[in-house]
């Protein structure tokens, strides 16, 4: 069984700009162990898929204990380098955040923006900052390279003008990637112009979404993408395709 240090050095490894890692977005044993025998290096948890699994609603609707359950199942499951979604932090600090995390042998988080549980607000750019710098200095206390992945909704919830949208999330990501942040996600579907004005201006890889049943790396990678996760569209495409068998047999 490979130990979480070495984990955590084999994920930061992966983000490459250019050659992206493949993050399958995985929500229990079974996928996570479908995506390790498919031969991907890494999986990521998606706090949406995991949500649906538990029938609760995704922006932390479950709680973080409930989380780091299925998190463990996962990682007993599976002997891979494991990066979570963590949403907005559950209300928690960071010491309680990343030590869950080490607990249950995770290695990587995804650190959102939005505060769910104060009416969506976004927070502002230093603040979202200082929480990131918090989460490298608990992951350093507890001895392990967590890999944070900083993420802004500016793109996915259309906030402000689009005029100055991306110079404001470069601007916000940025000063993630001073705080200690290792890869920024300016979450969202982009134009190649985007894209590429992101990984050119962005000084960290940069994680792109992308929809598994219609992606393609190589695009991605030309775009200089450093990171690929799927949110819950893998989940969204195997369930029509559920439907669609189902559908035989009503």
């Amino acid at each position: 069984m490979t130990s979480i240090t070495e984990k955590a050095t084999t994920l930061l490894g992966l983000h490459r700009p250019g050659d992206p890692v493949i993050l399958p977005t995985v929500w229990d044993a079974w996928s996570a162990d479908l995506a390790q025998q498919a031969g991907f290096p890494a999986l990521t948890v998606g706090s949406h898929p995991v949500a649906n699994s538990l029938g609760k609603a995704d922006n932390e609707g479950m709680a973080f204990g409930e989380l780091m359950i299925r998190v463990a199942q996962i990682t007993s499951a599976v002997d891979l380098p494991i990066s979570v979604d963590i949403e907005s932090g559950y209300g928690l600090d960071p010491d309680t955040l990343i030590n869950g995390l080490v607990e249950v042998g995770a290695v990587g988080l995804n650190i959102e923006d939005t505060v769910h549980r104060e009416g969506g607000r976004l927070r502002a750019a230093q603040e979202h900052a200082d929480l990131v710098g918090a989460l490298r200095r608990s992951a350093d206390a507890a001895g392990v390279h967590i890999v944070i992945n900083a993420r802004t909704d500016l793109f996915l919830r259309q906030i402000g003008d689009e005029a100055d949208r991306v110079q404001r999330a470069i601007a916000r990501l940025t000063l993630a990637a001073e705080a200690g942040a290792d890869a920024l996600y300016p979450v969202g579907f982009h134009t190649d112009e985007v894209q590429r004005q992101l990984t050119a201006a962005l000084p960290l890889p940069v994680n792109a979404i992308a929809d598994p049943a219609g992606g393609d790396r190589d695009h991605l990678a030309a775009l200089g993408v450093g990171r690929v996760s799927f949110g819950p569209l893998l989940q969204n495409a195997l369930s029509v395709r559920a439907a669609e068998m189902f559908s035989r047999w009503r």
